[in-house]
């Protein structure tokens, strides 16, 4: 799929890290973008900043969701590519004794279903709506679309405390291939990237020192990621044609230890 003026594209969670990324590359390509995100103040402050469409959306709800496509295909027309970023998690054990008072406490039943909502569902949410969009669109090369998803090294090397992150992230490296065979008919690919470390706001309360040793547990190069990288491997997926079903790790080798 050729990314240029002709080409619109949505990305959630596109107003920092990963998808603001992303935002920035596509519309040095010259498609036309529209930001989904939740913060209305950094959503409209990014997409003055790159000449992006602002959508606020929360990816929980339904009518939010659609408000947000509604708004961006008025626009900008039917997106031909989406790209899911918006997520998050949280970092809690399954059951732990407190060392203190011997008290046992279990990993709350609604904070782990929040994290599987916001993430596998809140992705799924936008790929219907997407792909429902894109079946309405004559093909241009044979395909009509092609949506791009955010795992995490987790969703295979979870870490104590990540049973939630870790499930819903492998929930959406287990959808991809089937979601990439119900849309083949369509002409509409699937692919999900599965980063490591990298760089972005939610490593901003990490010290120096946390952020070296970090970057100190990847093989190669021994660094955190940098969100262009992702945003390079996005673009990727959607411009090759033959890229389709395939869910790739992008993390300088690392495998996570325990801890």
């Amino acid at each position: 799929m050729k990314i240029d003026s002709a080409l619109s594209a949505v990305v959630t969670g596109g107003a920092s890290g990963l998808g603001l990324a992303t935002v920035k590359a596509l519309r040095a390509a010259g498609a036309k973008v529209a930001i989904f995100d939740l913060n209305p103040e950094t959503g409209a402050k990014e997409a003055a900043a790159t000449g992006a469409t602002f959508c606020q959306c929360d990816v929980l709800s339904d009518e939010s969701v659609d408000a947000a496509f509604a708004k961006a295909r008025a626009a900008q027309g039917q997106e031909r590519a989406l790209v899911c970023c918006a997520g998050g998690g949280n970092a809690i054990a399954t059951a732990r004794r407190d060392k203190k008072t011997g008290a046992i406490n279990m990993f709350p039943s609604d904070q782990f279903e929040w994290v599987l909502r916001l993430n596998t569902v809140g992705t799924f949410r936008c790929i219907t709506r997407s792909a429902a969009g894109m079946m309405t669109l004559d093909p241009i090369d044979g395909e009509r679309g092609a949506v791009v998803n955010t795992a995490s090294a987790a969703a295979t090397d979870g870490q104590m405390g990540q049973a939630a992150y870790s499930a819903a992230k492998a929930g959406i490296v287990g959808m991809t291939l089937p979601i990439a065979r119900d849309l083949s008919r369509e002409g509409i690919r699937v692919n999900t990237i599965q980063p490591g470390i990298f760089n972005t706001p939610a490593m901003a309360r990490a010290t120096p020192e946390m952020l070296q040793a970090l970057g100190a547990m990847v093989p190669f190069p021994t660094r955190l990621g940098h969100p262009e990288e992702y945003a390079s491997l996005a673009l990727e997926m959607i411009r090759n044609g033959y890229f389709n079903g395939e869910t790739v790790r992008l993390d300088g080798a690392i495998r996570m230890q325990p801890r």
